[in-house]
């Protein structure tokens, strides 16, 4: 029974991995279109103003930091810091306890 359960939420997991690179995939896409739609309008009819920029700029690091979450690449705040993080708070709870 147990290695069912573990079977089953392993495969929660994965599956809410694989939604998430999808959802990420289908923003890309959505993003690659909106610009080239925002370029072509920009340079159109008003190519002495770049104003496709900022919308880019802005989308852009939106984009990145989804796909950084869709990837699970957390360089900064990860899974080892957050470790770290509750070993050393539960050492400083304990050697409390002891003075």
């Amino acid at each position: 029974m147990e290695d069912y359960k573990e079977e089953y939420e392993r495969y929660q997991r994965a599956k809410k991995q694989v939604d998430e690179i999808k959802g990420f995939y289908g923003h890309l896409l959505s993003f690659i279109f909106a610009m080239g739609f925002m370029i072509y309008i920009n340079l159109r009819y008003s190519p002495e103003y770049l104003w496709f920029f900022w919308p880019l700029m802005g989308w852009g690091i939106g984009l990145f930091f989804h796909g950084l979450k869709a990837f699970n690449y957390t360089p900064f705040l990860g899974k080892e810091w957050e470790e770290r993080k509750m070993k050393e708070f539960m050492d400083q709870e304990k050697n409390k306890k002891y003075e």
